[in-house]
């Protein structure tokens, strides 16, 4: 059973009677039990657990069904152009069987055992990646603790937390993985927090509580239900005791593991993908059509002499429509594109971003929306304090400014706004700053030595200790650690949710201090006086409290996360008050009311203001992403508020929004997106930017399920495992390396090395190159094969002897043209790849001028194929041949030849004693001549390939010095075959000498001015098309709406 993110899933009763309770959230923890049946001195007793075990099942996620492998293998053969290769091999086999009884030899089967091997390497590659496809599921499981300590039958037990049922009461302790997701009944701590970013995406610990929510909270954000402990997620302190208020699959982590099966389900091809079936549909009808041409066209030639019967001319020509196929199908492609994928993800690792699955590589290049996670990718996800703020002798506000991108650190006096009259920081550490800085570590578990403790504790040690330095830099080691090692924690007042702070009583050698920090209106409500820097007090007044809280609210709108300082410089009565109340009895949820008597008539020290600051790359990156034509939305966990602010930093958010009335920018909450309408939500995804905070799993799925209806390909980040559906929802799923989780990993298709969103834009990049040099070796390969399917066609329509056979075809299209079209894959990038707007992923793969290329160089192809074998019969072209020549109405007529009574010719070394054997043993040089130049054309048609529109003049073949390379090896090959005997044999081969060698350049050198000729075509259409009007391509929105 599954359910919505965030809501709890009702069960229909059963026997036993019990449902899901569906707002526990709300409801009294008295109220809470009542309905489970249980109380916090029994527990669930054995029988009711076995009842509810067999009505809600056990507390595991679901796994979805994996195929065998034999299936996964068999499913690698459902596709159209592999169909197609199959059955040319099956009926290839077939034929060479029927000719058994006539005398064979083994290299007849070379072309249906290649073409098998070849479908059985691709299905094995496509097992393995499908194998590890759905790693994500496991992944989540893992997250679930195996062993928990419940009470049953009044005694505490500890159990495999797999054995949970609705209603079990169980404790867990700081550290603890939760089992199951808990209605917290007790806390036996004065506090209790837990760490949940990776299920909601908030930065830092979340305070807990025991009391109901008010009731209007009922359909409440994940993030606000503080009176529940989620299943996976972990306590960071505290003790508590809960009631199991959902198991397995009804809890959050379970809605998100539905959500992933869902997701997996939802996936679409890539837009290669599509673009390949496409086209191999439109090659499918093409080869039917041809081959049944070729075929019906020879109908008059069934009955010739030569074939000695109607069937069995009927199944030579049968054979030359297979031939054909092979012909007209790239063999080559898969690898190819395999390859050259491969290559990418290469490239792409060394700019810090690793792909998981081949096809993304490709999609990156025609992703137009980017839906960037906050913390970690925009930002550094490391709090860094970059304000200090104190009041001076005057009354003014003295503010220190750390800088996050170098060592410097500057002072303002008086507004936060006035940067522009900065100084120099120069110092002195006086009385108050030395004060201030103790306060700080002293009220700090954190250590700076082995940067161990809570981000924010650290970030003001790093303050402390940065600012110290600053002003003595010959100090030894960092000043926070002399503190936390001189001083001695006498008591310590710990944080809870309700005074939103904490102090210390420290024993600075006999001399007692309290030194407390928490929110700024807590902390600064308790003071009535401030101190000066030369270590005096003064009074407070009513008014600079007041100036003091626009500083804070400013620093708010900046982004920062604000902290008080405030200490009594004589804490011996405080320290006697606290020992006396502890001594009465054990603390329980929530501050004691003592607490109140010694955090009181405090001394104001300062203000501290942290961020988690944006990474100093994005700006830039997010700048050429917008003239990429890619739109950059931020989607986070985090309040409005500071999202917001981060955004403008960025870029996402102009500068002045809020103050002006932007109709292309945009931001929302979770909760208010999902209230829109779907006519206002489509609008609100159309803008140039948008903010989405405080967001859940299902809203980031919506968001990029819109964005995928309204033809958007979608490039989605996250790290958490709140994450993980919407990053397999998304074209281009890209989670954390360094901060992700391990679900979010195995969820995506691209994982960032250093969570940099400047490597998402560099993978975006070198995906654009991608699809250029792909489309190149495409463009290649399939003016080859029209060349070929050309040559075979004018064959069979002028009746003369085929110069083509099918193993010599199988040979070129995955050996001579796959290096060469493998090499494309080097062509240098165009200068303005990321100056363009991105492609459609509806893209043809061929549309109407890119297939009249393809027809116009395939024609040429056939034509000189076929011309230089007609040209050595009638004309001869070595005179170290010794043939003799025909006319071309006998070579078009040869199947006749056994009634032309007094047919003679010089007799070749191949030939028998039958002079017709002129005609089949006899073409072994023209057919030889029509393979080389087969190949030749498509070297130098590998050459023109280099650039789609750009003169080879301008663009010269040794820019890509590997396809210099590989049109060598490939020249060399093809020259091994002609020159060893046993290849020559295998492949029906003679030797050429130079007059062959010339004859073979002459009629292959030509294809490059032809292509040269289209593409000043080409550029001339691009010319006339950019002189067009142009689209106005702002995007459409309302009124910005907060």
């Amino acid at each position: 059973m599954t359910r919505g993110s965030g809501k709890m899933a009702e069960k229909a009763k059963s026997s036993g009677g019990l449902s899901m309770l569906a707002a526990p959230h709300t409801t009294k923890v008295e109220d809470v039990l009542k309905h489970y049946g249980v109380t916090l001195k029994g527990g669930l007793d054995y029988k009711t657990v076995e009842t509810r075990r067999k009505q809600f099942g056990w507390n595991v996620l679901e796994q979805q069904n994996k195929e065998s492998l034999l299936s996964l293998f068999i499913s690698q053969f459902d596709d159209l152009l592999v169909k197609i290769l199959l059955g040319a091999a099956v009926i290839s086999f077939g034929l060479t069987l029927t000719e058994i009884s006539e005398g064979f030899s083994l290299t007849d089967f070379i072309e249906p055992v290649v073409i098998l091997v070849i479908l059985i390497l691709n299905a094995v590659v496509g097992v393995w990646q499908e194998a590890n496809a759905e790693q994500a599921l496991d992944a989540l499981k893992k997250l679930q603790p195996t062993m928990t300590t419940c009470l049953r039958d009044g005694k505490w037990v500890t159990i495999d937390s797999s054995e949970l049922v609705l209603g079990d009461i169980v404790r867990v302790r700081t550290g603890n993985k939760i089992p199951a997701d808990l209605r917290i009944c007790t806390i036996s701590s004065t506090s209790l927090s837990c760490e949940q970013s990776q299920l909601t995406g908030e930065s830092k610990n979340v305070a807990k509580t025991s009391q109901a929510l008010p009731e209007n909270m009922r359909d409440c954000e994940i993030q606000e239900k503080r009176n529940i402990l989620f299943s996976s997620t972990t306590v960071s302190c505290g003790n508590c005791v809960g009631v199991v208020i959902a198991t397995g699959m009804q809890t959050e982590i379970g809605a998100i593991q539905a959500a992933v099966l869902d997701a997996g389900a939802q996936e679409r091809d890539t837009p290669l993908q599509r673009m390949l079936d496409d086209f191999s549909k439109s090659l499918s009808k093409f080869i039917s059509l041809i081959c049944v041409a070729v075929w019906v066209i020879n109908f008059r030639n069934f009955s010739e002499p030569v074939h000695s019967s109607f069937m069995k001319g009927s199944i030579y020509y049968f054979k030359i429509a297979v031939a054909l196929a092979v012909a007209a199908i790239p063999e080559g492609l898969p690898a190819v594109i395999t390859t050259s994928l491969a290559l990418g993800t290469r490239n792409m690792a060394r700019r810090n971003a690793i792909v998981r699955r081949l096809p993304s590589v490709e999609t990156l290049g025609c992703t137009t929306v980017i839906c960037s996670d906050k913390t970690g990718t925009l930002t550094t996800n490391k709090m860094c304090a970059i304000i200090l703020k104190t009041i001076l002798d005057s009354g003014k506000i003295k503010s220190i400014h750390l800088s996050t991108n170098d060592d410097t650190i500057k002072q303002t006096t008086g507004s936060a706004a006035a940067m522009s009259n900065a100084q120099t920081y120069k110092g002195p550490i006086d009385a108050l700053m030395e004060t201030l800085n103790k306060c700080a570590c002293m009220c700090s578990d954190a250590s700076v030595d082995q940067e161990q403790g809570e981000p924010t504790e650290l970030a003001i040690l790093n303050m402390v200790d940065r600012i110290h330095k600053h002003i003595a830099p010959d100090s030894g080691a960092p000043i926070s650690m002399e503190y936390q090692k001189s001083f001695k924690k006498e008591a310590t007042l710990e944080f809870c949710r309700d005074r939103k702070m904490m102090s210390v009583i420290s024993n600075e050698e006999g001399h007692l201090k309290l030194y407390t920090k928490g929110a700024p209106e807590s902390v600064i409500d308790r003071c009535t006086m401030y101190m000066l820097p030369d270590g005096s007090t003064a009074h407070l007044t009513t008014e600079m409290k007041r100036n003091i809280m626009d500083e804070v609210e400013q620093m708010a709108k900046d982004a920062l996360r604000t902290i008080a300082f405030a200490c009594i410089t004589k804490a011996d009565a405080e320290l006697e008050i606290y020992k006396k109340n502890v001594s009465k009895g054990e603390i329980s949820e929530g501050s004691p009311l003592f607490f109140n008597e010694i955090e009181k008539d405090l001394v104001f020290l300062g203000i501290a203001g942290i961020v988690d600051p944006p990474r100093p790359q994005v700006k830039n990156a997010i700048r050429i992403a917008r003239e990429a034509g890619i739109r950059v939305f931020m989607i986070t966990g985090d309040n409005k508020l500071t999202a917001e602010a981060i955004a403008k930093k960025i870029g996402i958010l102009p500068m002045d929004f809020g103050n002006s009335a932007s109709t292309h920018y945009y931001s929302f909450t979770g909760k208010e997106f999902e209230s829109l309408s779907q006519e206002q939500r489509r609008t609100i995804l159309n803008a140039s930017g948008v903010v989405f905070s405080r967001t859940e799993p299902k809203h980031k799925q919506d968001i990029v399920s819109i964005l995928k209806q309204i033809g958007e390909t979608v490039a989605m980040t996250g790290d958490g495992v709140n994450d993980a559906p919407a990053l397999k929802m998304a074209d281009i799923g890209i989670s954390m390396g360094i901060t992700g989780t391990e679900v979010a990993k195995e969820a995506s298709d691209m994982v960032l090395v250093d969570d940099n969103f400047q490597s998402i834009v560099a993978a975006i990049e070198e995906g654009r190159c991608i699809y250029s040099n792909m489309k190149a070796f495409i463009r290649y390969l399939i003016s080859s094969n029209i060349g070929e399917v050309a040559s075979i066609f004018l064959t069979a329509a002028m009746g003369i002897p085929e110069g083509m056979m099918p193993v010599k075809l199988l040979w070129v299209n995955l050996v001579t043209d796959g290096l060469p079209a493998t090499a494309l894959s080097f062509n240098p990038p165009d200068k303005d790849v990321m100056k363009k707007a991105p492609r459609s992923n509806d893209d043809k793969l061929i549309d109407q001028w890119t297939f009249l290329r393809y027809l116009i160089i395939g024609l040429y192809v056939g034509i000189s194929t076929v011309g230089i074998f007609v040209w050595w019969y009638i004309f001869g072209i070595s005179p170290n041949d010794g043939n003799t020549t025909i006319t071309l109405r006998q070579l078009m007529t040869f199947q006749k030849c056994p009634t032309w009574g007094n047919f003679s010719v010089n007799r070749l070394a191949d030939m028998s004693e039958d002079m017709c054997s002129y005609f089949t043993l006899g073409k072994a040089k023209p057919a030889t001549l029509s393979l080389t130049v087969l190949v030749m054309i498509e070297m130098f048609n590998a050459f023109n390939a280099v650039s789609e529109d750009s003169s080879l003049l301008v663009t010269p073949p040794w820019s890509n010095l590997h396809l210099m390379l590989a049109t060598s090896i490939s020249i060399t090959i093809h020259c091994l075959i002609l020159y060893t005997p046993l290849l020559a044999r295998i492949f029906g081969v003679v030797p050429l000498d130079k007059y062959d060698w010339i004859a073979v350049l002459l009629w292959s050198f030509p294809v490059i001015i032809i292509d040269e000729l289209l593409k000043i075509v080409g550029r001339r259409r691009m010319k006339i098309g950019s002189q067009r009007p142009g689209i106005n391509l702002k995007h459409v929105g309302s009124k910005k709406q907060d």
